[in-house]
């Protein structure tokens, strides 16, 4: 244990600051409302929060849009406000994690409007500028990810310049020596101030294909799937150069000591994510795995998927799992609230780093956004799709007061007409919340050093139960999952096991040493030996008289 890093041994909290607290009643989260909740975070056992997007930006793409890397927008606060932020996170041994947005800037950035204003500009070369085709259309056949074409056309001085997202996000180019040693002293002016590390946006986009060849079609493409993805991105995405990029900011994390941390966002297949982890000192510390987003949510398939992300993993690599983020539709809404509960079993028991999205650990589910409260402007490009994302980016469930205790004001967007009884007061005071469950799940990883550090073994998956061990230092916990609608016999484990936690509701340890059955869409840790207390959480052991679901 003395060995790992503390991104190793924790877990991840990440912040939409728009939906987590507003603190001045305009509707909109901000570091104040942030501030106030340190202690709920604290409480909750997690480890570093990572911000998503606060920099200053016209919001077309609510902070994705940025015309100044080094700076805060007012809606969220000061800069001075961060610096106390910062301090109240280290002071409560936590650490922060920025949004590092890299590939693009605003349209309004300064370096765009110069850009723009000239061929002959000095930063032309800043952003990715070409000729019209000779039919006076688009240099290429390359799709915007928000649909359409990705070029857009600048009548003042006849070029299109290319954005990989909105037209209001132009790329820059980061095979200009400029761009690189500009984006890499955002990293450095961020890290002065104190932040443990960056989640990298959308780093697999930063090399475009030199030669501006077109995108083959997809042949997997069908009616429904997203626009972008009739195309297969073989000229626009994880271009081998992009290593290159990776391998400099890693260089500028180095210069702050060996305990800053890098996470990529890269939605890859698993063999291509691999090599962002680059070697030695040249790669991220955890290229982000979504996989178990997309994967079906079957015993199998999630069996098949460990099995070969662990087998991929370079030697040294450590892992990382993701059950949700701002930008996909809950975990509650895609599987159900039972089957959620496994999920938060299966992420925060799996060998590697977990990352929470806020709200998971209530158990919010996605909130229906009328046509006239739609927000996203994914959606607004692609409507009837279903993939906007303002749903899983609504307010933080508080309490049961008005607007669920987020803001005096009037919310950005809608909040779940189930606020009130979902959300982090009502269920601290629920021994079979969502919320105990994760307390105590998280209670229980940070005491066995088998769950946090240990080796991860498959066991079995089938009929839709999915079993593994974990083990370290001569300590073996098993983990079993009943991913099934209908009751499951547990044969597959030693007899004996005492279980440590369960997430069904009303399980008692005694019962499932007498009949260890598992109830549909239940899942238990199981260990041969009782539980101990650590770091002022107790872990009971099975035959407690306070032992209970939730821990």
């Amino acid at each position: 244990m003395s060995d790992l890093k503390w991104w190793q041994r924790g877990i991840v909290y990440q912040i939409y600051p728009r939906s987590f607290q507003d603190s001045d009643g305009d509707g909109i989260g901000d570091l104040v409302g942030l501030l106030s909740r340190l202690d709920y975070l604290a409480w909750l056992g997690i480890d570093a929060v990572w911000i998503s997007p606060i920099y200053p930006s016209p919001m077309a793409d609510f902070g994705y849009d940025i015309t100044d890397h080094c700076a805060l927008d007012p809606v969220f606060g000061t800069l001075e406000q961060f610096n106390r932020l910062v301090d109240e996170v280290h002071r409560r041994d936590l650490r922060v994690l920025l949004d590092f947005v890299p590939n693009h800037t605003s349209d309004r950035h300064p370096w765009f409007l110069e850009s723009r204003s000239s061929r002959d500009s000095p930063k032309r070369d800043w952003y990715i500028w070409h000729d019209p085709a000779p039919d006076a259309g688009p240099p290429t056949n390359w799709l915007s990810e928000f649909g359409g074409s990705a070029w857009q056309w600048d009548e003042d001085t006849g070029q299109y310049y290319y954005h990989a997202y909105l037209k209001e996000q132009p790329d820059l180019n980061w095979r200009n020596a400029q761009v690189r040693a500009a984006m890499l002293d955002v990293l450095r002016f961020w890290l002065d101030h104190g932040v443990d590390g960056f989640r990298i946006d959308a780093i697999h986009h930063l090399i475009k294909d030199a030669f501006l060849r077109n995108n083959p079609p997809n042949p997997d493409w069908r009616p429904g799937m997203a626009p972008a993805r009739r195309l297969l991105r073989v000229h626009t995405a994880d271009r081998p150069q992009v290593q290159d990029a990776i391998r400099e900011m890693r260089q500028v994390a180095e210069e702050y000591g060996g305990d800053k941390l890098l996470l990529g966002e890269a939605y890859l297949p698993v063999d291509r994510m691999m090599s962002y982890y680059g070697s030695g000192l040249t790669g991220l510390h955890l290229p982000l795995n979504f996989h178990l987003i997309f994967t079906p949510w079957k015993a199998e398939a999630i069996a098949s998927l460990i099995e070969a992300y662990e087998a991929a993993l370079p030697p040294g690599a450590w892992p990382n799992w993701v059950i949700g983020s701002h930008d996909v539709s809950r975990v509650v809404s895609r599987i159900g609230p039972d089957q959620a509960r496994l999920a938060a079993m299966l992420l925060l028991t799996l060998r590697g780093t977990p990352t929470v999205y806020q709200g998971e650990e209530i158990g919010m589910a996605d909130v229906p956004i009328p046509p006239s409260k739609v927000q996203d402007p994914r959606e607004k490009n692609t409507p009837g799709l279903g993939l906007g994302r303002d749903p899983a980016r609504t307010p933080m469930h508080w309490d049961a007061s008005a607007n669920a205790g987020f803001t005096s004001g009037w919310p950005w967007l809608p909040l779940a007409a189930d606020c009130k009884t979902v959300n982090v007061a009502s269920e601290r005071e629920d021994p079979g919340s969502m919320l105990r469950l994760y307390t105590a799940l998280i209670a229980l990883r940070r005491a066995e050093p088998a769950l946090s550090a240990g080796a991860y073994v498959p066991v079995s998956a089938r009929e839709d139960v999915l079993v593994y061990e974990r083990r370290h230092d001569g300590s073996r916990i098993v983990v079993a999952l009943n991913m099934a609608e209908a009751p499951r016999k547990l044969d597959q484990v030693d007899e004996g096991k005492h279980m440590l936690l369960s997430t069904h509701r009303v399980r008692t340890p005694g019962s499932f040493r007498d009949d260890p059955t598992l109830q549909p869409a239940e899942g238990v840790i199981l260990t041969a030996r009782p539980a101990r207390q650590i770091d002022n959480r107790t872990i009971l052991p099975p035959d407690s008289p306070g032992f209970s679901p939730a821990g």
